[in-house]
């Protein structure tokens, strides 16, 4: 009997905090993901490329609202985008696109990286990879081969 107690005590104790757990996470709300691609997806030196980068899933949560966004462009080069925007409510939807562009002027495999950051706290990253071949007139080597 005593056995039994203690079984039906620890079961009841992990319901309960299961049962808290759920109700944190859907007051904090599902994380999105980012999906990144380049256009064009390949390119010839020098190259003028376009990075997307979307949030996909996930809530419209404060932790994602009004980012500051940072660009890695692989080849040394960085950029920072801040967000300006009015203060966060409830029921407001957050960005969900963001873009950049970055000219390449030499060939090379890149790997491009975007950070959001909140509060100067990193809340998601996500990298893509670009190979940019040689063009008229650059020396530099063949990434392809």
């Amino acid at each position: 009997m005593r056995k039994a107690a203690v079984t039906a005590l620890a079961a009841l104790a992990l319901a309960a905090f299961a049962r808290a757990e759920e109700q944190k996470s859907d007051k904090k709300g599902k994380r999105p993901g980012i999906e990144m691609r380049t256009v064009p997806r390949f390119a010839f030196s020098p190259a003028h490329i376009l990075v997307i980068a979307e949030l996909k899933g996930g809530d419209d949560v404060e932790e994602y609202y009004c980012p500051e966004v940072e660009w890695e462009w692989g080849d040394g080069g960085k950029s920072v985008q801040e967000g300006d925007c009015e203060p966060w409510s409830a029921g407001t939807k957050i960005q969900r696109r963001f873009s950049n562009e970055h000219d390449f002027r030499f060939a090379g495999k890149y790997t491009i990286k975007i950070t959001l950051r909140k509060a100067g706290r990193q809340i998601s990253s996500q990298t893509v990879s670009l190979s940019v071949r040689p063009g008229l007139g650059d020396r530099s080597p063949d990434p392809g081969s």
